[in-house]
């Protein structure tokens, strides 16, 4: 193994909500574990704190502004291929249209349906300690 495949990858990710639901976006068939839903996000740049990422990143792929609300707990998830710390981040839309750029389509869940989806495996930790919250506190 080389270093790069030895070094863990930072990534954040956003839990949108709105009305009581929650964003969530299908990997397209061009991304590794296509088919799999996830909450949107993207790898931290070099310089980079977490949260210019976060919201750099669903700039980029869901061309709306976001206000970070809160973080949860970063978790480590090794795949094959590489291993990813993802720092999570519960958010809400401030403005903009929101459109699906790099994601096979983006879709609003309520909390008690996003257990059936088909999640990565690296975003299934993160999706627990969400719905383990007191969701009521964080809907507006």
């Amino acid at each position: 193994m080389n270093s790069t495949q030895n070094e863990t990858i930072r990534v954040t990710c956003a839990i949108i909500f709105e009305d009581g639901k929650v964003l969530a976006a299908l990997r397209s068939r061009q991304m590794t574990r296509s088919w799999n839903w996830e909450f949107p996000g993207g790898k931290i740049d070099n310089g980079e704190l977490p949260e210019q990422c976060i919201i750099r990143e669903i700039k980029e792929e869901l061309d709306v502004d976001i206000n970070i609300d809160s973080a949860l707990t970063p978790i480590v998830h090794a795949y094959p291929e590489k291993t990813i710390e993802l720092i999570p981040f519960l958010c809400h839309i401030h403005s903009g249209q929101l459109k699906a750029v790099e994601h096979e389509k983006v879709s609003w869940f309520k909390p008690d349906q996003l257990e059936s989806l088909n999640w990565a495996p690296a975003d299934t930790p993160v999706l627990k300690e969400f719905l383990s919250m007191q969701l009521s506190s964080i809907y507006r």
